[in-house]
């Protein structure tokens, strides 16, 4: 009995410790032979002022008694008229005959680029180009049978699988961080093309460009940002899939600039709101603002309040993966564009354009119309007017009402003072406005706790307000 439970006891501690394991991974391995890959990339900036300026930095910035102790001044305390700034990042080898794929944000405006591998051999770098909106860049040094990185497929990344990061962080040389993939596709402000990778790998600054490995030892993405309000690491990094950035590579290598699809259309994410209006079975798609006149778009047929619900046969699930599609999609191409527009679907075939990003619908804050005071608001708690004739043809419209007034609960909608009403949508249907009377007269057919989808002219853009339930007054 006691040789049963030695023995029982015995294969215990060996599932124990085999569990163990598989929680905590082994990471030697792989860094030992991907880390020779990775570099160290400093750039040199020369600075030239116009005369004495202020330090960059308010005075409780950690920064600011630093630059006072360190930095050489002018007698009169502002900054030299010329002097070096110098800054750390990350990069990795992707071909043995010197080519380096880093962060344009890394080697931007730089004078000199100095890269160390981890035998401590040094070479000047020269950028072979550059793309600002996937902040992929590539470099080159004259150097042959080095090794490279081995690269992976970020598609089949899972949510909670391990990855590390190697890079500079601080200028610390091939540090290794270790994590999970916390998120995949997030969208960023101001970054229409890139699908990030979400991690909890600590990522700090001189970690950019540098390679995110999955467990198989291959590069799945280039670290290139943090979610931060320290600068410094708080648990949110964000990488660029290396399939991505192998495509930039790519173009960049070849033409030495990247080339672009575009549609020529303002988009805007659709709203649960928004699609109740349009008849949508759930929020999904990009509702298009406006389109450019003679655009691709406009050739095609593409009207100010069609959701794009495909593109090529993919599907749009939000606004943030049209850019990227179409982005990726090589200038002078036919694509099919799978629309929604009056409560069914139709397939629209597009000459994509090329190269400007795709805008989206922008906020501006005009004042009040003039003697809104005295004016009495609808049931939406809006005070509206009438276009004049010279408004029209100045604003190049045929019909609209200016919002002069916002009052109620309906200033908590993105309506503002100086916005044109141009139709009303509901129901899959769109009414375009043209008088006060008629306005108020379709307000009236709703009921108090109905949901009214407007179609706004704000600046040169356009874009869809959904406002929820009617205000207490008024018509």
């Amino acid at each position: 009995m006691k040789r049963v439970l030695a023995v029982v006891y015995f294969f215990f501690l060996v599932s124990v410790a085999v569990a163990q394991t598989r929680v905590l991974p082994d990471f030697t391995e792989l860094v030992d032979k991907q880390g020779p890959a990775v570099v160290n990339i400093s750039t040199t900036q020369v600075i030239r002022g116009r005369g004495a300026a202020p330090l960059p930095f308010d005075e409780d910035d950690p920064m600011y008694e630093f630059f006072k102790r360190f930095m050489p001044r002018q007698p009169n305390g502002g900054m030299p008229r010329e002097f070096e700034n110098k800054s750390l990042g990350s990069g990795f080898i992707v071909s043995g005959d010197g080519y380096i794929l880093t962060n344009a944000h890394v080697v931007d405006a730089a004078d000199e680029i100095t890269v160390r591998l981890t035998d401590k051999r040094e070479f000047k770098a020269k950028v072979i180009g550059a793309d600002k909106r996937t902040d992929v860049a590539l470099i080159k040094i004259d150097a042959n049978n080095l090794p490279t990185a081995r690269l992976g497929d970020p598609n089949q990344l899972k949510v909670g699988e391990w990855v590390i990061a190697i890079g500079s962080p601080f200028g610390f040389d091939n540090s290794v961080t270790a994590g999970i993939v916390s998120a995949k596709g997030r969208s960023l402000p101001q970054e229409s093309y890139v699908p990030f990778i979400q991690t909890d790998v600590a990522v700090n600054p001189g970690n950019s460009g540098g390679p995110l490995f999955n467990m198989r030892g291959e590069v799945v993405g280039v670290n290139s940002q943090i979610y931060s309000r320290s600068g410094g690491y708080m648990g949110l990094s964000f990488a660029i899939p290396i399939d991505v950035a192998m495509d930039i590579q790519n173009q960049l290598r070849a033409y030495g600039k990247v080339s672009r699809g575009r549609l020529g259309v303002v988009i805007q994410e659709v709203t649960r709101e928004l699609a109740e209006s349009l008849g949508l079975a759930r929020p999904m798609g990009a509702i298009v603002n406006a389109v450019e006149k003679g655009g691709p778009a406009d050739k095609a047929g593409l009207e100010a309040g069609d959701v794009i619900l495909k593109f090529d046969g993919k599907a749009i699930n939000s606004s943030g993966d049209l850019p990227r599609l179409v982005g990726s999609t090589k200038p002078g191409t036919k694509s099919m564009v799978q629309i929604w527009r009056k409560g069914s679907t139709k397939d629209v075939a597009v000459t994509v354009g090329e190269v400007p990003e795709e805008k989206v619908a922008a906020n501006s804050r005009p004042g009040k119309g003039k003697g809104a005071a005295d004016q009495e608001a609808n049931r939406l708690g809006l005070v509206v007017s009438e276009l004049t004739a010279d408004q029209k043809r100045d604003l190049k419209l045929s019909n609209g009402l200016l919002i002069e007034d916002i009052r109620g609960s309906t200033s908590r909608a993105d309506l503002r003072p100086g916005d044109i009403i141009l139709a009303v949508i509901s129901n899959g249907a769109t009414t375009e406005i043209k008088t006060v009377e008629q306005f108020n007269k379709l307000l009236a057919q709703f009921d108090k706790s109905a949901s009214v989808t407007l179609l706004v002219r704000r600046g040169d853009l356009q874009t869809f307000v959904t406002i929820k339930g009617m205000v207490n007054g008024g018509h």
